[in-house]
């Protein structure tokens, strides 16, 4: 095949390379492509065979999209490059994201062109391609290189500044929830490396530790650590209806619990109230929703905070029950629970606990026995009213608590 060209059309645009040699690339693309690829895999330890399925998948993607590009321009030098310009900015992030520095690309997009010339050259007298071509085919390669290599770079350095801005991030959250409360120095100081506007609230949510996140889903200005034991974010302001749809999409198969929206130097308390709910949302105390609110459950999360404490209260305002019988005590307790609760009539409390009403009668003669005028003191039947409710609770959540009082897992 004999392509012929106008040297005088060459002569009058020496900045454009005649259309016609895209016709005569485009067969040599499959091969050429395979020729590269070898080529590179030879010569870069890093493309060779120990190289994991990823990096060669970028690497197919890189060189044949290359090529493609390169005769596309050829043929139509207005065609859109949006697409091929994103595509060498992610081979340049993928780099950053795996460690490396951008030398090994560079040298793959070297070798690339090298082999890229030699084709054209044992082409070209097949094609009898005139000489002042070959000129502007090489100007265009070579530029082309260039053009691959800045791409690339740019990409690298974008997910670099944005690792290091996560690595910031992730610092100020840490910094945000430490006890006691970092001063508004420090927080200003790494918020500004994280650009990262402190507000004025936050509300901290923990993550069930083995929950799947969707991270795209999560919004730009969350400060998140799910890496952590115990993952968990932070969402400025309140959480919205908009934020807890957010949560929920980003998190579909974890049951998040979202603390008190406080004040940012309040912030560990907002976590540690948060985990704390998490813990009896697992043991079934809370409920299981996609997104619990401690708002909703202060009152559990008080009685709940601290088992000492709780067993103190009882040892003091129900001496004399607590060393019955297990199952006489818990019946009287039972009751008097009832009874503190409603306030009813024999016939309503027998009705609840599903007894006779001369049997309510008769317990409540015992409990008066035992608890004398406790009964009727307002401050002793108050205290014995929440630790009545705090054992209701720690019953229905079945789980050991730790030593320092709180709920554990």
């Amino acid at each position: 095949m004999t392509q012929t060209f106008d040297l005088g059309e060459i002569e009058r645009r020496p900045d454009r390379l005649p259309r016609g040699v895209a016709e005569l690339m485009r067969p040599e693309l499959p091969s050429l492509a395979v020729e590269m690829i070898e080529e590179i895999r030879r010569n870069v330890p890093e493309y060779g065979n120990q190289a994991n399925a990823a990096y060669l998948e970028a690497l197919r993607i890189g060189v044949e999209r290359a090529l493609l590009h390169f005769v596309e321009q050829i043929a139509d030098p207005g065609a859109p490059r949006e697409r091929h310009d994103e595509t060498y900015r992610r081979l340049g992030r993928f780099e950053a994201q795996e460690g490396r520095s951008l030398d090994t690309l560079q040298s793959a997009f070297r070798i690339g062109t090298q082999v890229a010339w030699r084709r054209v050259m044992k082409i070209a007298p097949r094609y009898r391609l005139p000489s002042i071509v070959m000129a502007q085919l090489a100007d265009a390669l070579f530029s082309y290189l260039d053009e691959l290599a800045a791409l690339a770079q740019e990409g690298f350095l974008e997910e670099r500044r944005e690792g290091e801005t996560q690595t910031h991030r992730r610092r100020l959250l840490a910094l945000l929830v430490r006890v006691p409360a970092p001063s508004r120095r420090a927080v200003a100081e790494i918020a500004a490396l994280a650009e990262w506007p402190p507000p004025e609230e936050a509300t901290l949510v923990a993550v069930p530790a083995d929950a799947r996140c969707r991270r795209a889903a999560l919004d730009d200005d969350l400060l998140v650590d799910l890496t952590a034991d115990e993952p968990y974010l932070l969402v400025p302001g309140e959480l919205t209806a908009d934020r807890e749809r957010m949560l929920t999409e980003a998190l579909p198969e974890g049951r998040v619990v979202a603390g008190p929206t406080v004040p940012v130097a309040q912030a560990a308390d907002s976590l540690r109230w948060a985990r704390q709910a998490l813990l009896l949302v697992e043991s079934g105390v809370l409920g299981d929703g996609p997104v619990t609110r401690c708002e909703d459950h202060l009152v559990t999360l008080w009685l709940l905070a601290d088992r000492a404490l709780t067993e103190r209260l009882a040892g003091r305002h129900l001496a004399g029950l607590m060393s019955l019988p297990e199952a006489q005590r818990d019946r009287l307790l039972e009751t008097l629970r009832v009874w503190l609760t409603t306030r009813g009539t024999a016939a309503t409390i027998a009705e609840e606990l599903h007894v006779h009403p001369q049997t309510v009668r008769y317990r409540m003669r015992q409990l008066e026995n035992v608890l004398g005028d406790r009964l009727t003191d307002p401050e002793s039947r108050f205290a014995i009213e929440v630790v009545l409710r705090a054992l209701w609770l720690r019953e229905r959540a079945d789980t050991p608590l730790g030593p320092s009082g709180n709920v554990i897992g």
